[in-house]
């Protein structure tokens, strides 16, 4: 009798953790299966509670415009992507083929007033922001498909605790300089009919060819810049505009597809304007042998002048406003 009775708890002990899995395994299966028709009724638009008042205030998840996620994924994180890397790449390849633009005359060793203590920074309130966000928005937008897979799921989120704050607060001070910038300087920035000469040259960046040597005229601005000024007064309005609406929802109140446009025109914007950053800040600091003075000390050699803005030079000259850096 005692073995038998020893034998009835072998055989319950041996079958009670089997039962306690299987019992697991269905309410898994059970959970999982709730969950999916829970899925389905809200991407069929199924409706809640809630004491908000706002617009689709009862739905769960928006089922009305479903194109606008996959865009985000599909065209905005490798189209980011490439306007960094890929134009760094096309810079650094044409340099190596082209080189820079030199100072035929080299240089002379006058210094001539350009730009304001004031006009500098207001450059650098804008430019060290815009570079920043476009770092941290990379992240944002790009970094769960490009930068998680490589470093990993711990340090990517470490990273990201990082980059959102960041991006928040370099917002305001890149807008402060946008709208400065926008409204200071637009007056050197109207074009004019010789900027079209300046494009048919390439601005006579290129070193071989029919376009080596070439010298286009070129005022305080020069065709190029303008088409960088006016990109940034546009695309900073865009990416001004769609990001308040997203860093302050309590305060704008968008509709869901509102937010969701939102963030489409401030990636879409972001990829334009952090194209044409790129190409600014390669000319500036490497294509252009002496370009960088400007915005350092807000005076550019006199022979950098007269090859690349020569009539603003023949104008301050004229009119007697030339000022010269004095030792």
């Amino acid at each position: 009798m005692k073995q038998m009775i020893k034998a009835l708890l072998l055989m319950v002990a041996v079958m009670l953790p089997g039962l306690a899995m299987a019992e697991t395994a269905d309410t898994a299966a059970a959970t999982a299966s709730q969950s999916e028709v829970l899925w389905q009724a809200m991407k069929e638009g199924a409706t809640g509670y809630t004491t908000s008042q706002s617009e689709f205030h009862n739905q769960p998840i928006n089922v009305y415009d479903e194109r606008i996620i996959p865009l985000r994924n599909v065209l905005m994180a490798p189209g980011l992507m490439a306007a960094l890397f890929g134009m760094i790449a096309i810079f650094v390849l044409f340099i190596m083929v082209n080189g820079i633009s030199k100072l035929h005359g080299g240089f002379s060793g006058k210094m001539v007033h350009r730009w304001s203590k004031r006009d500098v920074a207001i450059h650098w309130l804008g430019a060290i922001p815009c570079i920043l966000l476009i770092l941290t928005g990379l992240m944002l937008i790009a970094g769960k498909f490009f930068v998680e897979p490589i470093l990993g799921q711990a340090a990517f989120a470490s990273m990201m605790a990082v980059a959102k704050p960041v991006h928040d607060y370099m917002a305001f001070p890149f807008m402060a300089g946008w709208l400065l910038m926008t409204l200071l300087w637009a007056k050197n920035q109207i074009p004019a009919k010789y900027d079209i000469a300046w494009f048919m040259v390439v601005g006579g960046y290129i070193n071989f060819g029919p376009f080596k040597g070439k010298h286009p005229d070129a005022g305080f601005a020069n065709a190029g810049e303008k088409l960088w000024f006016w990109a940034f007064a546009l695309f900073g309005l865009v990416i001004s505009i769609s990001g308040v609406v997203l860093m302050f929802p309590q305060y704008v109140e968008p509709s869901r597809t509102l937010s969701l446009l939102a963030i489409i025109a401030h990636g879409l914007s972001a990829i334009v304007l952090c194209a044409f950053s790129i190409v600014h800040i390669f000319m500036a600091t490497v294509m252009s042998e002496g370009g960088m003075d400007c915005m350092v000390s807000g005076y550019c050699d006199e022979n950098w002048a007269k090859q690349h803005h020569n009539l603003w030079f023949d104008e301050i000259k004229a009119n007697g406003t030339l000022k010269y850096k004095e030792d």
